[in-house]
């Protein structure tokens, strides 16, 4: 009989909480659980509405703001560079490209692709007439010509 008293001291107790939590009014059991189901409904929609935004905020930042990854590794006459973006953008190569020309680098080999993401793997040689450039200088101009484009 005490546990029987226990038990239901216990659900009256989950159930004011339940109240508190969902501000009901309601006093009967029924009721109580009807607000705590429209309450996590309503939840359920707040979350989605903040999932969503968090979304398309996400989604206009890395449009706008990602630049690719750029790596360049010094060789014994040039430099090794590698350029990768999660998406192809129209010019992309033509300003890289120019990017080199404008530091005097002459592309001695290339691998290009450029389908839905961009990947360049390239070896460029100085130019025998050109003042001395580091891998830095080469990063900074490739990240510069795809920034321009935007």
């Amino acid at each position: 009989m005490a546990s029987k008293v226990r038990k239901k001291a216990a659900l009256q107790h989950k159930l004011q909480q339940l109240r508190d939590v969902t501000s009901s009014s309601a006093l009967n059991k029924a009721s109580i659980i009807v607000d705590a189901s429209k309450y996590i409904e309503d939840l359920k929609q707040k979350v989605e509405g903040l999932n969503s935004e968090l979304g398309d905020t996400e989604s206009s930042t890395s449009q706008n703001h990602e630049l690719p990854m750029v790596i360049v590794e010094t060789l014994d006459r040039g430099f090794l560079i590698n350029v990768f973006s999660e998406k192809n953008c129209p010019g992309m190569l033509v300003s890289i490209l120019e990017a080199f020309e404008e530091l005097g680098l002459d592309v001695l080999d290339a691998t290009v692709t450029c389908e839905d993401t961009f990947q360049l793997e390239a070896v460029g040689g100085e130019s025998q007439n050109n003042e001395s450039i580091d891998a830095q200088m080469v990063k900074q101009a490739v990240l510069r010509a795809i920034k321009n484009m935007e």
